[in-house]
C-alpha cells in the first residue's frame, strides 16, 4: 500500500481506538495502521499485572480478535517503523524506505522506555517492561531457573512487576532513587502503606539508593552495584524507570513540543492534517487548573482517540476527560480517579491497616483526585464529586469513612 486516506501510527491502545471509533463515527475510506510491535493491537496494562503471572495468555489482552481488523476494512502493517515525516507531502517514510501518502495522520507512537545510563545497562537479562516481547523474555529467564530479581524503580510498573515476581516464588528487591515509592503519583500516605505491603509480601524496597552500575558476566547481569553500598546479587534486572515519548520523526518535521508533542483541544498538532493522542500528547488538562501534561493511561489514549475521530468526521469537541488509573498489586486494588497535581492537603478516610480505604486531595479546599484501595464505592463517588466541582465541603464528615461521599454533593 503506498497511500491511505488515514494513517495511525501505533497500534497500541490510542491507535486501536481511533482506527475503531472512525468506523464507529462512519468513515468508509481506508484506514492503515502502522506498528513497531509485530502483534496485533493488544493491551499493555496487563503485561506487567496478568500475563506476566501467567493468568492470561497472550490472545485473551489482544484488544480485538485479528479477524475483526479484516472485517472493518483496517490494514495493519506490522513490525514497521516511521523515520521521518514529510507534512507537506502528506507522507511518512518508514526505515524500509517505503513512503506512505496520507490524507490525515493520527501520531498515537506511545513512548520508549526509558534507559539506565550507568555501566552495564546494556548486558543481557536486563529488561524494561514495555511489550509482549520484554515480558516473554523475562518469563524465559525464570524459567530457565532465575529466581533473584532486581527491580530499578518504584512506580506502578515496578511495584506490580514486583508483586507478581514474589507470587512466582522469586526473591525480589526494589530499587528506588527517591525518598519513597509513587513519589512522583501519589501522596505520601499511600507511598508508605504500599512500601510496608511490599516488605510484608517479602520484598526487600531500598529507598533513595542510586544505581551506580549493572555487573555482568559473559555478557549477562549477575548484580546492582548501589552507590555507597554492595553489589546485590541477581539473575535478571528489570527497569521501570519511565518513557520517553517516541515523537521525534515529528518533532524533526517541525511541530511544536517538549517531552512530547504539543495538541490542541482536538488533538491537533502544530503540523496541517496531524493529529497526536495518547502517551506522546501534551496537553492542557481541565483536571489540573489547564497545567500542560501528558498521560499516560487508557483512559487518556481511548478518550484522545475519539477526539480526534470526531474532530477529523468533523463533529468536533474538545477534549475533556476525567483522568483514571488503576493498578493491581496482591490483592489490593487502587483505583484513582483525578490529578493530585499541586495538591495542598490530603484527607484520609478509613484505616490502612484495614486494607480498605481512601487518600483525598484537596486544593484550596476542592476535592482533586482520590486514591481508593479495596474501596470501589468511593472511587465511583468521588469521580462524580471532582466532576461536580465541589469548592466547598465538610471535612469531618469527608474524613469520615461511614458518610458516603455523595452525600456531600
Amino acid at each position: 500500500m503506498d497511500s491511505a486516506d488515514i494513517v495511525i501510527v501505533g497500534t497500541g491502545h490510542a491507535g486501536a481506538q481511533a482506527a475503531i471509533a472512525l468506523r464507529q463515527q462512519g468513515h468508509e475510506n481506508s484506514i492503515l495502521m502502522l506498528g513497531r510491535d509485530s502483534e496485533p493491537p493488544y493491551e499493555r496494562p496487563p503485561l506487567s499485572k496478568e500475563y506476566m503471572a501467567g493468568d492470561k495468555p497472550f490472545e485473551r489482552i489482544l484488544i480485538r480478535p485479528p479477524q475483526f481488523w479484516e472485517d472493518k476494512n483496517i490494514d495493519l502493517l506490522l513490525g514497521s517503523a516511521v523515520c521521518a515525516v514529510d507534512w507537506m507531502g502528506h507522507e511518512v517514510e518508514l526505515t524500509s524506505g517505503e513512503r506512505i501518502g496520507y490524507r490525515k495522520l493520527i501520531w498515537a507512537g506511545g513512548g520508549d522506555p526509558r534507559r539506565l545510563s550507568c555501566p552495564g545497562a546494556n548486558l543481557k537479562g536486563v529488561y524494561a517492561v514495555r511489550d509482549k516481547r520484554d515480558v516473554d523474555a523475562i518469563m524465559a529467564e525464570l524459567e530457565s531457573g532465575a529466581k533473584k530479581v532486581a527491580v530499578i524503580g518504584g512506580g506502578y510498573i515496578g511495584l506490580e512487576a514486583a508483586a507478581v515476581l514474589r507470587k512466582l516464588g522469586c526473591d525480589v528487591i526494589v530499587i528506588e532513587a527517591l525518598p519513597r515509592v509513587l513519589a512522583r503519583v501519589a501522596g505520601e500516605e499511600l507511598s508508605r502503606f504500599y512500601e510496608d505491603e511490599h516488605r510484608k509480601q517479602g520484598v526487600d524496597v531500598r529507598l533513595e539508593a542510586k544505581v551506580e552500575s549493572i555487573e555482568g558476566e559473559d555478557g549477562h547481569a549477575t548484580g546492582v552495584r548501589i552507590e555507597g553500598e554492595e553489589v546485590i546479587a541477581c539473575d535478571l534486572v528489570i527497569v521501570g524507570i519511565g518513557i520517553i515519548p517516541a515523537v521525534g520523526s515529528l518533532i524533526e518535521a517541525g511541530a511544536a513540543g517538549s517531552n512530547g508533542v504539543d495538541v490542541d483541544i482536538y488533538c491537533r498538532t502544530t503540523l496541517d492534517d496531524i493529529y497526536a493522542i495518547g502517551d506522546c500528547a501534551v496537553h492542557a488538562n481541565p483536571f489540573a487548573d489547564q497545567a500542560v501534561i501528558r498521560l499516560e493511561s487508557v483512559q487518556n489514549a481511548n478518550d484522545m482517540a475519539n477526539t480526534a475521530a470526531r474532530a477529523i468526521m468533523g463533529d468536533k469537541k474538545p477534549y475533556h476527560a476525567l483522568p483514571w488509573f488503576w493498578s493491581n498489586q496482591y490483592d489490593l486494588r487502587l483505583q484513582t480517579a483525578g490529578l493530585s497535581l499541586d495538591h495542598d492537603e490530603t484527607v484520609l478516610r478509613g484505616d490502612p491497616a484495614d486494607r480498605k480505604f481512601t487518600v483525598v486531595y484537596l486544593k484550596e479546599g476542592r476535592p482533586i483526585a482520590f486514591d481508593c484501595v479495596n474501596n470501589t464505592k468511593d472511587y465511583v463517588q468521588g469521580r462524580k464529586m471532582i466532576e461536580s466541582g465541589v469548592d466547598e465541603i465538610d471535612m469531618a464528615q469527608l474524613a469520615d469513612p461511614e458518610v458516603p461521599l455523595k452525600s456531600l454533593l
